[in-house]
Order: C-alpha cells, then sequence, then structure tokens
C-alpha cells in the first residue's frame, strides 16, 4: 500500500462529491513518548487510509497533533482505530461546530522533531506537571476573578478575529516567541495571581503551563480542549459565551464562528473584515484579513504589485521566479497598523 498522498486536489474534490457523504473535522492530540515514530507514522496511514480520512498530522518522540476530516460515518471506526492504540485509547476528539467537506484534501502525516516547536530545551518544562484543566463554566468564572491573568497562547493572526473578552493577547507570530515575553512580563505575579491560559485545541497550553510551572508560578489554569471544546459546550446550553469574534483553524475553512461580533479589520481599506485571504501571488501568499470589496479591486492579492504580478501570463511569472530565493517571504502572516501587547 502507498505511504502517501498520490491524489491531486482536483481529484480528491470529485472523489469527495461522487460520495456525497457528510464528513466532519475534528483534532486530537496526545503528549506521549513514541519511540520509533516513522514506523508509527506509517501504521497510522495504512489505517487512516482505510477509513477515508484526510487532513494533517504530525508525529514526533513527543506525541501527536492530529487534524482530520472524515465520513460522518466513519467516526466509530476511527475510535475504535485509536482505542487500538494504547496511549490514545479515550482520547478526546475535538469535534468542529462548522463543517466542510473540503476542510482537507489530503491525509499528510510528517515526522517532526515537535509536536508543537517551542524554541525549549526539554528541561525547561515537564509535561507530566501542566496546568489545571478548566471546563467552560470553571473558565468563565476564574476569567471574572481580578486576581486572574488570562493569556491567549496563539499567534497574533489567530487572536486578531476573535479572543476572551479581557484576555492579554501577545503580539507573536509563533508559539516559541511568546513563552519567554511572557515570563518576562508576568515573573511578578508568580505567587498572587491565577494564570489562565488558553489556545484553540489546548495543545499548545499544555507545554506552555508546564513550563510556567517550571519557572515557579503557583496557580496556573488552562481551558481544557481549548476555544473548540469551549464553543461545543456553550452552545445550545446556558453558559454564557465570553468569546468574541471567530476561533482561526487551520484547515480550508480558515475559521468558526463562535460570535456575531466582527472585532477586526480589512489590512487594506480598514472596514470590519474577519475574513483571512492567502496572497494569489505564488510569490508572496501573504496570509492577511481582506473584506469583498478589496478582494475584488486587488483580485485576491494583498497590494498592487502583486496584483500586477498576479495577472501577468503564467509562463512570464514562473521566469520571473527563476533562480530567486523567495521562501523568506512566502507564508508570513500579515498586521494590522496597531499592536495589541
Amino acid at each position: 500500500m502507498e505511504l502517501y498522498n498520490k491524489l491531486s486536489k482536483k481529484q480528491r474534490i470529485e472523489l469527495i462529491e461522487k460520495a456525497g457523504e457528510n464528513r466532519f473535522t475534528l483534532s486530537f492530540y496526545k503528549y506521549h513518548s513514541i519511540k520509533n515514530p516513522e514506523i508509527f507514522r506509517n501504521f497510522l496511514f495504512v489505517e487512516l487510509t482505510k477509513i477515508d480520512a484526510l487532513g494533517r498530522i504530525y508525529v514526533a518522540s513527543e506525541g501527536i497533533n492530529a487534524q482530520l476530516s472524515i465520513p460522518s460515518t466513519n467516526i466509530q471506526n476511527l475510535k475504535i482505530i485509536l482505542d487500538d492504540i494504547p496511549f490514545l485509547k479515550d482520547v478526546r476528539l475535538n469535534i468542529a461546530i462548522e463543517h466542510d467537506n473540503k476542510s482537507f484534501l489530503k491525509l499528510k502525516i510528517k515526522i517532526r522533531d515537535k509536536i508543537v516547536a517551542d524554541g525549549l530545551d526539554d528541561t525547561e518544562y515537564d509535561l507530566n506537571k501542566s496546568g489545571k484543566h478548566l471546563n467552560a463554566e470553571e473558565f468563565n468564572a476564574l476569567l471574572e476573578s481580578k486576581d486572574t491573568i488570562t493569556i491567549d497562547m496563539r499567534n497574533h493572526y489567530e487572536s486578531e478575529i476573535g479572543h476572551f473578552k479581557g484576555a492579554n493577547l501577545p503580539d507573536v507570530d509563533t508559539f516559541r516567541d511568546s513563552l519567554p515575553l511572557i515570563n518576562k512580563k508576568y515573573s511578578d505575579y508568580k505567587n498572587n495571581k491565577n494564570i489562565l491560559m488558553y489556545c484553540t485545541g489546548g495543545i499548545r497550553c499544555e507545554k506552555a503551563s508546564a513550563y510556567l510551572l517550571k519557572k515557579g508560578y503557583k496557580n496556573v489554569f488552562q481551558l481544557s480542549g481549548g476555544i473548540v471544546e469551549y464553543a461545543r459546550q456553550i452552545k445550545g446550553s446556558k453558559i454564557e459565551n465570553k468569546f468574541v469574534g471567530k476561533n482561526f483553524v487551520f484547515d480550508n475553512r480558515m475559521s468558526e464562528k463562535i460570535s456575531d461580533e466582527i472585532i477586526s479589520f480589512c489590512h487594506q481599506c480598514n472596514e470590519k473584515c474577519d475574513s483571512h485571504t492567502n496572497c494569489n501571488n505564488e510569490a508572496c501568499h501573504l496570509l492577511f484579513l481582506q473584506c469583498k470589496k478589496c478582494r475584488k479591486k486587488y483580485n485576491g492579492c494583498c497590494s498592487v504589485g502583486c496584483k500586477e504580478n498576479y495577472e501577468l501570463p503564467n509562463e512570464t511569472r514562473k521566469n520571473l521566479r527563476k533562480g530567486k530565493r523567495s521562501g523568506h517571504k512566502i507564508f508570513k502572516k500579515g498586521r494590522f497598523n496597531h499592536k495589541v501587547f
């Protein structure tokens, strides 16, 4: 059996549409020592292919981080596969609140040094000692306390479109940037404040809370299952929603609406906007916020220069890119013209 995806996006879309099944988008993670990540990776690819799972999975010696799209009829089969793996038995599946049959179009399972890049030495944290997990109701209660400092453990482009009321929003590009910054800013509150953390699905908070505890912080808490699980718990319940805006997600959906407020702005015209796009210019591909009006005006590009490049004939664009090292420009994240931290 092939151990890598062989279909193009177009071929996969055709298969999904032909199948006519609803697909669920979900995620899970687990920190656990994996002695041979390559063998585990190949085993997963074979098993998940059998149930038509698509998505992105990172496997490392420290564990697994997975985001998947799967036919709704195969959810139970996924649980059977995971339960047969001892350290994944009964692992929590974070089910999305908004689904898109095309949220993922390939199955990619990659071996990484770490499932969450943190820039830390392994001696700087102990994953067996992480912050106390809170459900949505408990999180809301601690969020309101005057003795609580709430920290968004996500990157600036994520918190820009949605975050919890009153949270501190580090202006960082990566998770590894946030840890030393947070420790420096809040080290005076190690003993007398509650440090309340949250992220998309919980995986970053596991490591961040373990890091702060190792640094001597006494009262460290984290939102169990992250924003994804919080949204599920408040949906259809009497729990008050303390999250404003959208939750950024790492698949083709880009985001899930948690509340009706739009708290961010188009990076080009400053109109209210919470829709991310990647610049259509292949040599740029900047991730930024763009409203419908500007998307039409700039043809899905981030600037006049990129628009002019994108509208050139395809062969001309290819020739212009030949021999140029533009990798440092690709997949950068755009910022609005103010800082929040």
